[in-house]
């Protein structure tokens, strides 16, 4: 069965947003922007996610988040719990598969010094 993420671990005011955009830090690739920002004393890691119009319609952007929600989800274990982030999702996301856009965070994810596994690459 799927865990689903809380609602408690989203980003969701727009002055969160603005707090890791502006004080964290930042890795990107051709298909993510993964913003991150220390947050002492917290819990549980929360996500923020933001698809633009231009991703693709109503049914393309909620699998987008669907998606990467899921990603942070399998790999609770590995990510730091006092940490904020906000993902933007860049347009080629749209015709990824689940494995693609995985293996696209998991890069992002470690250009900016976080520890998660390799992805092992599935022959096909």
């Amino acid at each position: 069965m799927l865990k689903r993420m809380k609602k408690k671990n989203r980003v969701k005011k727009n002055v969160e947003f603005q707090a890791v955009f502006q004080k964290g830090k930042s890795s990107a690739n051709r298909q993510f922007v993964l913003y991150s920002l220390d947050k002492p004393g917290q819990e549980e890691f929360r996500i923020g996610l933001s698809v633009s119009k231009k991703v693709g319609n109503a049914v393309a952007r909620n699998r987008i988040k669907r998606v990467i929600r899921q990603v942070f989800t399998e790999l609770k274990q590995c990510i730091d719990s006092e940490k904020d982030f906000v993902i933007i999702a860049r347009k080629p996301c749209a015709e990824m598969t689940y494995e693609q856009m995985k293996s696209s965070l998991l890069h992002v994810m470690r250009r900016l010094g976080m520890k998660v596994p390799i992805q092992e690459r599935k022959e096909g």
